[in-house]
């Protein structure tokens, strides 16, 4: 099969530090090519991949402070993409929304794969004028703001298993993994460190919109002799960051369509507690792979059973549910439905749906 993989132009593939999606852009491009499929990754010039790479821009957007239009580059990336449509069996996009009034005026098969929050009042409006462009989620309680919205399957995110090395013993240490915002729960993570008397350590990027709220809400926290801010750490870094510590802390704030770092916690083996929002219900088995909780109370009691926890369960279940080659199984059952049924139109005699 001829399939293009449409990456966000803000991190490299797979990206050098911070970047779930480009992560996972790699892991599915990557085990296609290994499948023996004709790939083409559209992405930043500075990605790596066994796929052809048609590449644009030449750095990803994160690394060029003087770009200061990103919309422009994207415009630009999905000129190159459409120049291209004919070669292609399939499209996957992995880009939000920017290429639906496109495809809507194309005959292609298509599909998108939205990573992102959908809760908010604009892309209510963007679904309800673009209902028919096949889509996939990251997790059921992802589809939840948009019902209107054209839902071929649920996929659940997946990693290279050979990347994050399993540690059976556990750690001392409480961590913190992703990004300095609000949302992420990262002043909730240093109080159930300090009130459970166990070492924090968090390896956290700080975006330029998130400064004002590191200045003033965590930074004041990190002198307490519990709190070890390490910041943001790359992809080998992360196996022994995760696979040496007690627990993850993940006291999100937001409704998490996926979570990616809990899964990379139990690919180590290592035990996730985690607020009940979003995703986390469908990605923790409660007291199997860590604790669902409803507060920093519980969160707290939760740190003091840890030991209930088997760390080889954890890595069984990240085995038999997250691994990248199950994703890539997922996926290619999207792109032979999708094929399937435009070419079912066809041979009916109607015009295929134009995106």
């Amino acid at each position: 099969m001829k399939i293009a993989q449409v990456a966000p132009i803000t991190e490299s593939v797979p990206p050098k530090l911070y970047g779930g999606t480009e992560r996972i852009v790699s892991f599915l491009t990557e085990e296609l090519v290994r499948r023996g499929h004709d790939v083409t990754l559209f992405a930043s010039g500075d990605s790596q991949t066994k796929a052809r790479l048609c590449s644009y821009p030449d750095k990803a957007w994160r690394i060029q402070p003087c770009c200061s239009d990103v919309l422009a580059v994207q415009i630009l990336q999905l000129e190159r993409v459409f120049r291209e449509l004919d070669l292609y069996d399939i499209v996957h996009f992995h880009t939000d929304y920017l290429q639906f009034p496109f495809l809507r005026r194309l005959p292609v098969n298509h599909v998108t794969t939205l990573h992102g929050r959908l809760d908010l009042p604009e892309h209510t409006m963007i679904f309800n004028e673009y209902r028919e462009a096949p889509v996939v989620s990251i997790s059921n309680n992802q589809r939840k703001a948009l019902p209107m919205a054209n839902w071929q399957k649920t996929v659940y995110n997946g990693i290279d298993d050979s990347l994050l090395n399993f540690n059976p013993e556990s750690g001392c240490y409480l961590a913190f993994l992703g990004r300095i915002t609000a949302d992420k729960g990262v002043v909730e993570a240093i109080e159930i460190a300090m009130r459970s008397g166990v070492e924090l350590k968090i390896a956290a990027k700080v975006d330029p919109t998130d400064q004002a709220y590191f200045h003033e809400k965590v930074l004041p926290l990190l002198d307490h002799p519990l709190i070890n801010f390490i910041g943001e750490i790359n992809e080998i870094e992360k196996s022994d960051f995760l696979g040496n510590a007690a627990a993850l802390l993940f006291p999100i704030k937001w409704p998490e369509p996926f979570g990616l770092v809990m899964i990379e916690a139990l690919a180590c083996g290592t035990p996730v507690v985690a607020f009940n929002r979003g995703s986390v219900p469908e990605i923790l088995q409660n007291f199997v792979t860590g604790f669902i909780v409803n507060s920093i109370e519980e969160a707290i009691a939760s740190v003091g059973r840890l030991h209930l926890i088997s760390r080889y369960q954890c890595r069984d279940v990240f085995e038999r549910r997250f691994r990248a080659t199950a994703m890539t199984d997922e996926y290619l059952d999207v792109y032979h439905q999708l094929i399937s049924s435009h070419d079912g139109a066809c041979n009916a005699g109607t015009s295929p749906t134009k995106y």
